[in-house]
């Protein structure tokens, strides 16, 4: 089945502010199929958690359910992506604890001054980790085509520091980078996030909470 295509319809008719008292034919119409390939897709929708039902004696409620937004507003960015000429995406996911190697790294002066001069802002000694939802995956594996800066590798007193990359963010109007070295042990559902200010504490965020990133916004004005 179309998910989105049900999805769409659904939210056209209210669903995705309210619950709203749906027949079926009244999508019979919309979407130009029989009841029963209806009704059973809509019960697969329920089942897979994108929207909630309730049957009556003379229909359903329906709403959808925030699963099912998030796909409408995934693929509302990638048609975003089509029409604007800015990328933007938006990866949800949940604060964890790091292993804290990012204050080390970020305090280092040839990160630091790249940091500062590419990014427009002084990082903050320390980095937010931000494990992402399942369903936003796919956008976390496009974070390579939206627009980065370059962290240059280097050499200082023997050891060699590698290369990566800085994809400008925010986070609730805070700006941000998400930073992706070359070279990382972190696993592909994982961002470690550097700022000019402690993002814990400045937006009273703990391990367990959820969070959006906006990516796509410039850290420079």
């Amino acid at each position: 089945m179309d998910q989105i295509r049900y999805l769409k319809m659904l939210a056209l008719l209210g669903c995705g502010k309210k619950s709203v008292k749906i027949s079926v034919k009244d999508l019979e119409n919309e979407l130009q199929t029989s009841d029963k390939t209806i009704s059973r897709n809509l019960k697969i929708l329920e089942d897979d958690g994108l929207i909630g039902r309730e049957i009556t004696g003379t229909g359903q409620n329906i709403m959808i359910r925030p699963g099912g937004l998030k796909l409408l507003e995934l693929e509302f960015a990638d048609y975003k992506k089509i029409f604007d000429a800015v990328q933007t995406i938006d990866i949800d996911g949940t604060i964890v604890s790091g292993v804290g190697e990012g204050k080390y790294y970020i305090s280092i002066d040839g990160y630091r001054k790249q940091f500062e001069e590419k990014l427009c802002f002084q990082p903050y000694p320390g980095t937010l980790n931000v494990r992402v939802r399942e369903y936003c995956l796919p956008h976390r594996k496009k974070l390579k085509e939206m627009p980065s800066v370059k962290i240059n590798g280097f050499s200082d007193g023997g050891r060699t520091f590698g290369e990566g990359y800085c994809y400008p963010s925010e986070i609730r109007g805070v700006s941000c980078a998400i930073i992706v070295p070359e070279r990382t042990h972190y696993q592909e559902d994982l961002l470690e996030i550097i700022a000019p200010v402690n993002l814990r504490e400045t937006l009273d965020l703990k391990d367990g909470d959820d969070v959006s990133v906006f990516v796509g916004k410039s850290a420079c004005p």
